[in-house]
């Protein structure tokens, strides 16, 4: 069983049917991370370098062929942060900020002995964003990201020239305590452990085949 396999109770998630306040119990306070504002931007980088550390295994042969590289995480690291805040649009703030990806990248060497290492993808934002008002509690810029590249070029001093597709999702969030109405504990249903049933098609078949009778014509 799971939520959503065939587990009839009002206690789980799912769509709602007939009256929304109907077994809303209690209004409960919880933490979480309030989003204030969100973009997303994609880019292709052309001729992008590189360069590979923690190569494993060490000390390939080289040269090396590259065969792709993705990003490890959905998570980009946020360097040389600026917000200026706009006087002509309140509430509104100009965010630069450096997002480096990290990525793994594979290859096999000069042996053909199959490889990976570690690089990262840098790429500059510059937009505008709505930014609350100052506050005890800070705002924070955080970033979602997601990398991929799918040719690439070994370079004599040892890095990859590739064509990358970038997404990254810049995020002005603050950790808060939140007020929202509640349904009471969720209900949670019993594993349902996966089972592959090779022999229903065979048992499904009938014991002896369908008989066909002769008539004449």
């Amino acid at each position: 069983m799971s939520f959503f396999s065939n587990f009839q109770s009002d206690k789980c998630p799912g769509t709602i049917s007939g009256n929304p306040l109907n077994g809303m119990c209690e209004k409960v306070c919880i933490q979480a991370q309030k989003i204030f504002d969100a973009c997303i931007k994609q880019i292709q980088l052309e001729n992008y370098s590189l360069t590979l550390s923690n190569l494993s295994p060490a000390n390939p042969t080289y040269p090396l062929t590259f065969i792709s590289a993705r990003s490890l995480a959905s998570s980009a690291t946020i360097s040389n942060l600026n917000i200026e805040r706009l006087a002509d649009k309140p509430g509104c703030a100009r965010v630069q900020a450096t997002v480096t990806i990290p990525v793994e990248v594979l290859y096999t060497d000069a042996n053909g002995v199959e490889g990976s290492a570690t690089a990262s993808i840098s790429v500059n934002e510059d937009v505008l964003l709505y930014v609350p008002q100052p506050s005890i509690m800070p705002y924070t810029a955080t970033a979602e990201c997601s990398a991929v590249c799918a040719e690439g070029t070994f370079n004599a001093d040892g890095t990859f020239t590739v064509s990358a597709c970038v997404t990254v999702i810049l995020k002005i969030a603050i950790e808060v305590e939140i007020l929202v109405p509640s349904y009471g504990y969720c209900a949670i249903p019993p594993a349902q452990d996966y089972s592959q049933e090779v022999c229903a098609g065979f048992f499904e078949l009938p014991l002896y085949p369908q008989g066909k009778s002769c008539s004449k014509q």
